[in-house]
């Protein structure tokens, strides 16, 4: 769940707190530290509120009891603190000294979140039991240390996660908290519901549809899919569209993986970013979405239209998601520009952070009649829960930038976030070369460098300093103090200082440098990150790495069905086909036909082998008949059953079309739901377990033709006195030494067996 909070102010700040996920036994803290300019928030109680932890324990009695404990904690201090055990009868942390009375049985999702046991602790459990047998939910309470990660409801087979309601009337009251503590008004803030918000929810409204309840937007009566708000200042308009594209009825993981917008919610957020277009004041409008899921796990609507489509329309300057988070990587961003070519269209993929580059621009193009780019910037959220970071998003003359803030190491002193000029790598429109060659009112803002302070302490001088690289090395050649601008509303500080931009064109987007230095009253000194910048308007490339590009670089509901429908028509070649040609030509297929061909590294060479491998598994009747009706099963029948819903006693069944689950209205119909979120069980079952399956049968099969062709030519042999003599050692070296090829097979047979059970485990059956 993304939170954004709204105020109107000239220069916008949204941000994103935190990320909910929803736990399985214990209540998740989701955003429970204030704005990072909320001055009056102390800040040793929001260190010591970002180390609690809370779960749950049964008690002797057979009765449920929250334990609130702290980071670094043992359980064993955790429950003495909450009077479940007396603390007379242990002496904490003293592995020594335990004994029964130091057990605790600890379910299987936090088990295995566990360091496993050591010796010591193996040991003493073993003494302690009763027929000397260890008992697998065992540990000692004094060897088990809290750890945010105990507060993640995901077990590792998915099968018994769901959502909590504790965990979501804790969330509740943590936002209103936060509310009190800033003292912002309640009513700017907006929550988005994600797929864990849905997770297992049956129906909309229903009994476990906690979203319902207990979110920001359920409070304030807010109704429909898509919300805005526009702020205005100088001759800017800033406009803001949330949008909710989660499924209405949540399956279970991890087949809830994409967002799914429909054709209604694409025309409402159409409508919303159109409220200015006919505006008679013609001012400037900067339009800004967010929504949970990035394009690349957003599905197509039924005709076909995608998000893409409307932002292109509109030509966003950012849309901000916040699925993936960090676990993935840093350079979660994407730029989008409309193009006709097949690649720069993006369909599929999209092989680097950029798409496309700046359309030559003269003045000849500088008309009002002249298109500009459809272009926007995708950029995914911070991570609160996992990585403690946090994004401040601030809106300047049209302008958008954002700083990305760490808090693992702790809350910080003060927040610098230059807003111009911009980043060139992540933050610089192609548009803006078109801005910089016409003089459009844009450049009007770039006469002054200029920065905001978030800073507990009062600050004193802030300082820029512009770098420059032709050299090799960073060499100075700006470097001015700024003077802070009052009156401009914001929570934070805006600085400012003149400076010559012309003189800092030129052709390369990465030459200039810019960095922010504040100094507060007490000698220290904070810095902004540094940062390229391109007075020009160009953009400097930084590609992705490999994870990055998975996640954000392919477009999965594109690829999907093109995927499916080539790997089934693959596997029914690889097994029919070879069946074919051995009922036609059977006597151009045994191994001493085909032999002479295997010699030589040809192309010819190795298609003759891999063909020759192929035949041999028709050979073997039952199990190519075997294969092949599991393949025809796969595509005719449904793949298994399972409860998909959370406490609900009916069952669906999933084939590659999705899920098939009753209409709550009329339960003997079915309708199919969850496409292309299945690709995660279809697609590896079908690419890792299946095909691998057929190609290293067939490999088998062909070693044993092969190896029983040659010790049948080696005994039909002559056997002299020197034959005699070496047949023996040749025979064993037969088998220890040329059927290498065999247990290889064999190995890869166990890493596929590894992969369909993981595949299993991972299915909400």
């Amino acid at each position: 769940m993304a939170i954004a909070a709204f105020r109107r102010i000239p220069m916008y700040l949204s941000r994103s707190p935190t990320s909910l996920s929803l736990l399985s036994n214990s209540i998740a803290r989701p955003c429970s530290s204030a704005a990072p300019a909320a001055r009056a928030a102390p800040s040793a109680s929001a260190k010591v509120a970002d180390r609690i932890v809370k779960l749950f324990a049964i008690d002797l009695d057979g009765k449920k009891r929250e334990v609130v404990g702290l980071t670094g904690q043992t359980l064993l201090r955790a429950l003495m603190n909450a009077g479940l055990i007396d603390p007379a009868s242990h002496r904490l942390e003293e592995i020594d000294a335990c004994s029964a009375e130091c057990e605790v049985h600890i379910a299987q999702e936090w088990l295995d979140k566990l360091p496993p046991p050591s010796y010591d602790e193996k040991y003493v459990l073993t003494r302690a039991s009763r027929n000397r047998v260890l008992n697998e939910h065992a540990r000692l309470g004094c060897q088990v240390v809290l750890t945010p990660e105990l507060q993640d409801g995901k077990s590792k087979d998915l099968l018994i996660m769901k959502q909590e309601e504790s965990e979501w009337i804790e969330y509740q009251n943590v936002i209103e908290d936060l509310v009190e503590r800033s003292g912002l008004n309640g009513k700017i803030f907006y929550d988005l519901r994600g797929n864990h918000d849905s997770f297992g929810v049956p129906e909309v409204g229903g009994a476990y549809d906690f979203y319902q309840k207990y979110g920001i937007n359920a409070g304030l009566r807010r109704e429909g899919n898509v919300q805005s708000i526009t702020l205005q200042n100088s001759g800017w308009k800033h406009l803001f569209v949330g949008f909710d594209s989660t499924m209405e009825i949540g399956l279970r993981g991890p087949t809830n993986l994409f967002g799914h917008p429909t054709d209604r919610l694409l025309v409402d957020i159409d409508i919303e970013l159109s409220q200015w277009d006919d505006d008679i004041t013609n001012s400037a409008v900067t339009k800004i979405a967010f929504g949970h899921f990035p394009l690349s796990f957003s599905a197509l609507t039924d005709t076909g239209r995608s998000l893409k489509d409307v932002f292109l329309k509109h030509s966003l300057s950012a849309y901000l998601c916040g699925h993936l988070h960090t676990r993935f990587g840093k350079n979660l961003k994407r730029h989008h520009q409309s193009g006709h070519h097949f690649l720069s269209s993006g369909t599929y993929y999209q092989f680097n952070i950029h798409q496309g580059t700046p359309n030559n621009v003269n003045s000849e193009k500088c008309s009002n009649e002249s298109n500009p780019t459809k272009e926007f910037w995708e950029w995914e959220m911070g991570d609160w829960r996992k990585s403690r970071a946090m994004r401040i998003v601030a809106i300047d003359s049209g302008h958008v930038s954002y700083v990305d803030v760490d808090f693992r190491l702790g809350s910080k002193d003060t927040i610098i976030l230059p807003t111009f000029p911009v980043d060139s790598c992540f933050m610089q429109r192609i548009s803006s070369s078109h801005d910089y060659i016409c003089q459009t009112k844009r450049t009007l803002s770039y006469a002054t460098v200029r920065a905001l302070v978030f800073s507990r302490t009062e600050v004193v001088t802030v300082l820029a300093k512009v770098y420059d690289t032709r050299s090799g090395s960073l060499s100075l050649v700006l470097d001015s103090t700024m003077r802070k601008l009052e009156g401009n509303g914001t929570r934070g500080d805006m600085y400012m200082v003149p400076w010559n931009w012309r003189a800092f064109a030129d052709p390369s987007p990465d030459r200039y440098w810019l960095q922010i230095e504040a100094l507060d009253i007490y000698g220290k000194s904070s810095y902004s990150q540094l940062m390229p910048f391109s007075i020009n308007g160009l953009n400097k490339k930084v590609s992705w790495k490999w994870k990055e590009f998975f996640v954000m670089g392919c477009q999965w509901a594109s690829i999907y069905h093109p995927v499916l429908w080539s790997v089934f028509p693959l596997l029914f070649s690889l097994l029919l086909i070879p069946q074919v040609f051995l009922i036609c030509s059977k006597k151009y297929c045994t191994y001493k036909f085909l032999s002479p061909g295997f010699s030589g590294r040809s192309m010819r060479g190795c298609f003759t082998r891999a063909f020759w491998v192929l035949i041999e598994l028709p050979k073997m009747t039952l199990i190519w008949s075997g294969i092949l009706l599991y393949v025809l099963y796969l595509l005719l029948f449904p793949w298994f059953f399972g409860y998909v819903f959370t406490e609900s006693d009916s069952t669906a069944y999933m084939t590659y079309r999705g899920w098939a689950v009753p209409h709550f209205n009329n339960s003997s119909r079915f309708r199919y739901i969850g496409v292309p979120d299945v690709m995660v069980v279809v697609l590896p079952h079908l690419c890792f377990a299946v095909l691998p399956t057929i190609l290293v049968i067939a490999a088998m099969a062909a070693e044993k033709t092969a190896y029983r062709t040659h010790y049948l030519s080696l005994s039909g042999k002559k056997e002299d006195d020197l034959y005699k003599e070496s047949k023996k050692h040749m025979r064993r070296a037969s088998f220890c030494s040329e059927r290498w090829m065999r247990k290889l097979l064999l190995l890869v047979c166990l890493v596929i067996l590894w992969k369909h059970w993981k595949v299993s485990q991972s299915s909400p059956i």
